[in-house]
């Protein structure tokens, strides 16, 4: 008789992929970003236009977004103009709220820290969790250096660039692996996060605060500006936004008690055909 084949694994071995320090990290930093969001739109509430440059004002025309409402014939308008293009965005920028009772703000007050205008709060707000949202960054660039997460799974080598087109093709058709350590694309954007976006967006913040230009006056070198600075800190923020939009996308297509599991008590499920190593669990 031909003894039975035994049957290929139908799942991969729980593996420890995320330390204590990266998960608490994680955490912090969503709930940091959260309030930085919605109080950092407050702030650019109370002046709704970016420039490029080291001034700003009615005599310079160096605005690359604007953000206000016009009175036409058919009543007031929210009105956005972006690289002099201009378009109508009641309801949305400019001017939004109810008909009887119309908001005139940069964004509406349902995606700002205080929901009413208070600038003062919402500086109080965006400083707090800025502050925290650094010393979170310092721990993990410590922890992750120590225990070897920064060098195994965020900065990208040769075999990850090489494997990189390949693995963002696998992306694009939703065939996603679960390996013991991230994938090249997964290394090459937490690295762009790190090293990129989290630094410039401290740093253009730190810009803006006439203290540290005090302090630290190359600063306004390095980005041409004050006002250039802030203009950068947008744009930094509107990517974080955009990457974490992409970042919850990819949990719900990878499985998300899986991935949620990884982030609260570090043990992920690999998928079938990764073999299992000491440590690991069935």
């Amino acid at each position: 008789m031909t003894p039975p084949q035994e049957l290929p694994p139908t799942r991969g071995p729980l593996v420890y992929r995320q330390s204590i320090w990266t998960r608490l990290t994680h955490w912090t930093w969503a709930i940091c970003l959260f309030f930085l969001l919605l109080s950092g739109l407050q702030i650019f509430n109370a002046h709704p236009a970016l420039y490029i440059g080291q001034q700003s004002g009615f005599e310079f025309e160096n605005a690359i977004l604007e953000i206000g409402a016009v009175n036409t014939p058919d009543g007031p308008r929210g009105q956005t103009t972006l690289f002099g293009q201009t378009f109508d965005t009641t309801g949305v920028l400019g001017m939004s709220g109810s008909a009887e009772r119309p908001q005139f703000v940069g964004f509406p007050g349902a995606v700002t820290i205080p929901s009413f205008r208070d600038l003062a709060t919402g500086r109080v707000v965006h400083f707090f969790f800025g502050w925290i949202f650094v010393a979170a960054l310092f721990i993990w660039f410590l922890a992750s250096f120590i225990n070897g997460h920064l060098r195994r799974d965020i900065l990208p080598r040769g075999a990850d660039l090489g494997g990189l087109p390949r693995d963002v093709v696998d992306h694009a058709r939703f065939r996603l692996h679960h390996g013991r350590t991230y994938s090249p694309l997964q290394k090459l954007s937490y690295f762009t996060v790190f090293f990129i976006l989290f630094p410039l967006i401290i740093l253009t913040g730190l810009t803006m605060s006439p203290g540290m230009d005090a302090a630290w006056p190359w600063l306004l070198d390095v980005f041409g500006g004050r006002q250039t600075a802030r203009t950068i800190h947008f744009v930094v923020m509107s990517l974080l936004v955009l990457f974490f939009i992409v970042h919850i996308i990819m949990v719900l297509l990878a499985g998300p008690l899986n991935e949620l599991r990884s982030m609260i008590t570090g043990w992920y499920r690999t998928s079938p055909g990764i073999p299992a190593e000491k440590g690991d669990r069935p």
